[in-house]
């Protein structure tokens, strides 16, 4: 229970939820690009206006009370309704112009959308793209983003989803790697290289064991859940990992290996909230990714090692 003592503002109820999701008063700072003070002085006038106590002080930083967690969620759906309210309100009705924010998945957001919104901002330049890179859904039902890109089949009745690709995924390996070490022919085979893998995502473990017997025992030389890390460390040569075939072919530092194998299909969607699918601006991004990915997922002639 809150004894309120005046009235609340909005900027002091921002600096709390910075605070809480950085954990220090620093970090708050940096991530709002304020001064240290500024945040202490918003976040004692916040506890002074609640009549609570909102953080105690640990080794490890700021440790949110009780009181805090309560008000977690509400600060969090107030800021993404403001940010939306800051979208909203960027462009002129019925013209293409203004901000669309965009979540996808962290590889996408590197190795595949950047060329996309090169298209995508040539043909309609008044529009400004916040891309957020996330392996985790963004809410769209609350709009916390405009359009997502998403591997997973989009289930809620409000949204408008439309797939866009079936994206298969393969072996990779650096043309060095593989004048250095020999081309495998076999699943078997990868026993002897050098593989690049995941580290702890429960998914991508799943993978590898559903690839068989003859891949389980194939020791990693380089274990991370960032799939671009993972792809970065092939071209550098460090050994073998799995990518978007579409990524791989394009690439002329890397050649694919065991191209009969596909190791999985990433079906692909584009998602938006009903409210917003007939917005000018975020039909455009809509209409503009699908086509793009439609690009994308079209088979590359490439030289093979």
């Amino acid at each position: 229970m809150f004894l309120m003592r005046g009235p609340i503002s909005w900027d002091d109820q921002r600096v709390f939820l910075a605070v809480l999701e950085e954990g220090s008063l620093s970090g708050a700072a940096r991530r709002l690009g304020v001064s240290h003070p500024t945040v202490r002085s918003r976040l004692e006038a916040l506890e002074t206006a609640l009549g609570t106590v909102l953080f105690t002080r640990s080794v490890n930083g700021l440790t949110p009370t009780d009181s805090a967690e309560a008000l977690r969620e509400p600060a969090r759906t107030m800021a993404m309704a403001s940010d939306l309210f800051i979208r909203q309100a960027s462009g002129t009705p019925g013209e293409i112009a203004g901000v669309v924010r965009i979540s996808v998945p962290e590889f996408m957001g590197i190795e595949v959308i950047p060329a996309m919104l090169r298209i995508l901002r040539d043909t309609h330049p008044a529009i400004r793209i916040e891309l957020s890179l996330s392996n985790a859904p963004a809410d769209l039902l609350v709009q916390e983003v405009d359009v997502a890109v998403r591997t997973v089949t989009p289930k809620q009745e409000a949204l408008v989803a439309k797939k866009v690709a079936s994206i298969p995924l393969g072996f990779f390996a650096s043309v060095d790697y593989l004048e250095r070490c020999g081309v495998p022919q076999t699943l078997e085979d990868l026993k002897r290289h050098d593989m690049i893998g995941p580290d702890r995502t429960r998914a991508d473990l799943a993978l590898v064991e559903r690839l068989g017997k003859d891949f389980g025992d194939v020791g990693f030389v380089l274990r991370t859940d960032s799939h671009p890390a993972q792809i970065t460390a092939a071209r550098a040569g460090i050994g073998i990992a799995v990518a978007q075939v579409p990524v791989g072919l394009r690439d002329p530092r890397l050649r694919q290996v065991l191209p009969d194998i596909t190791v999985a299909i990433l079906d692909t969607w584009i998602v938006t909230h009903e409210n917003l699918s007939k917005v000018p601006r975020v039909r455009a991004v809509f209409d503009g990714l699908a086509a793009a990915f439609g690009d994308y997922g079209r088979p590359v002639s490439v030289l093979q090692v």
